[in-house]
């Protein structure tokens, strides 16, 4: 791992799931810029102190030097997003795959050589947009796939929090801090940090790709360098519409990010904070209430169920499922074999980094309606 030190937030939500089926051994890491920290951290992992390393140069180095039965398989990289790229590049370069968070990169130019990368060395890659890994969101996706829907025809996407109300960066908050400044961020705060996962997650369920957009951008706080609220009207390929709403200064909500899916034939609707249920209403017929765990479900909604119905699952096993597809594809490599995996590729980073620098350039633009680029 690099990144994840003491007092991290996501760092040990990725240990967490990680380790949740029994997959995945965390054996080495730097877990910050300061390496008495990462030193620290280790011992508090139980980690070979020679094992911590003082920098991920130094880690990629000298794990790619130990016998094949010793070293590393994957890095997991829970770093600002201003890290990713080069920390992934170095350890693509020393031969090792890569789980990384989101947003990819810093930049859409980074995003692109990166997924250069990947493809020159032919190492799994995965990114953490978990909230594809919730069984449900499974299910909603197999719906549109079988057609329950019809046409598609608007996708209405959510993610308000409240945060950022105030402007807790000033405060020294870990989190706020490094979200708030563009150097460790990039362009977009609220996009970026929370508007990329309801991108993601309407792309990830109706397979349908951003032609143009309309985006107006609002920094709310006074003095903060990047927006905390964000509206985005969405023109897709194929004529479906869209609107976005992100926000990190709404009053009350924590994490509630949703989605509504309208069709020619029926629409559906999810939420991440009671994420074991989806709603689907099939044209002219009452509403479907249906639950995690059921005989009903889809295949592909019980491969990613762990418990029975009625016992919760949520978001750690969402985020280990993407662990698990990952865990999955890099031993099929590692035996040579290949396979089917359902997990968030460097091409769904792209496609991310794409959103925020298109939203950005609308934002900042009097003509509003912007084209998606040709990646």
């Amino acid at each position: 791992m690099v990144g994840g030190g003491q007092n991290a937030f996501i760092g040990a939500v990725h240990r967490l799931a990680a380790n949740l089926d029994g997959q995945i051994e965390l054996v080495a890491g730097t877990f910050s810029s300061d390496p008495e920290n990462s030193q620290v951290t280790g011992k508090q992992l139980f980690l070979n102190p020679r094992r911590v390393y003082a920098s991920y140069q130094e880690m990629a180095r000298r794990e790619a030097v130990l016998p094949e039965s010793e070293r590393i398989d994957f890095v997991s990289i829970v770093t600002p997003n201003f890290l990713h790229a080069p920390v992934a590049t170095t350890f693509l370069k020393a031969g090792f795959h890569v789980v990384c968070d989101k947003p990819m990169t810093l930049t859409l130019k980074e995003a692109k050589a990166l997924r250069d990368t990947v493809r020159r060395t032919g190492k799994v890659f995965a990114l953490t947009h978990h909230y594809t890994g919730y069984p449900m969101v499974k299910q909603a996706r197999e719906l549109v796939r079988a057609g329950k829907l019809g046409r598609i025809l608007k996708i209405v996407a959510e993610y308000p929090q409240g945060w950022l109300l105030d402007k807790i960066e000033d405060t020294g908050q870990k989190q706020a801090v490094w979200r708030c400044d563009p150097k460790k961020a990039g362009a977009s705060g609220c996009v970026g940090d929370i508007g990329t996962h309801a991108e993601n997650l309407g792309r990830y369920i109706t397979g349908l790709q951003i032609d143009s957009l309309c985006a107006d951008f609002t920094t709310f706080v006074s003095g903060r360098k990047l927006e905390d609220d964000a509206s985005l009207l969405i023109r897709y390929r194929g004529g479906a519409k869209g609107v976005l709403l992100c926000s990190q200064i709404s009053c009350g909500e924590e994490n509630n990010l949703n989605i509504r899916v309208y069709g020619t034939q029926g629409s559906l609707a999810w939420q991440q904070e009671h994420p074991n249920e989806l709603k689907f209403i099939p044209k002219g017929e009452p509403a479907r209430i249906l639950r995690r765990g059921n005989a009903y479900v889809s295949a592909v909604a019980k491969k990613f169920t762990r418990l029975p119905f009625g016992h919760p699952e949520a978001f750690l096993e969402a985020f280990a499922n993407v662990y698990l597809e990952a865990a999955a594809a890099i031993r099929a490599d590692i035996e040579g074999k290949g396979g089917m995996f359902d997990f968030p590729t460097v091409d769904d980073g792209v496609l991310g980094m794409a959103f925020i620098e298109t939203a950005v350039k609308s934002a900042a633009s009097n003509a509003k309606w912007t084209k998606f680029p040709k990646l």
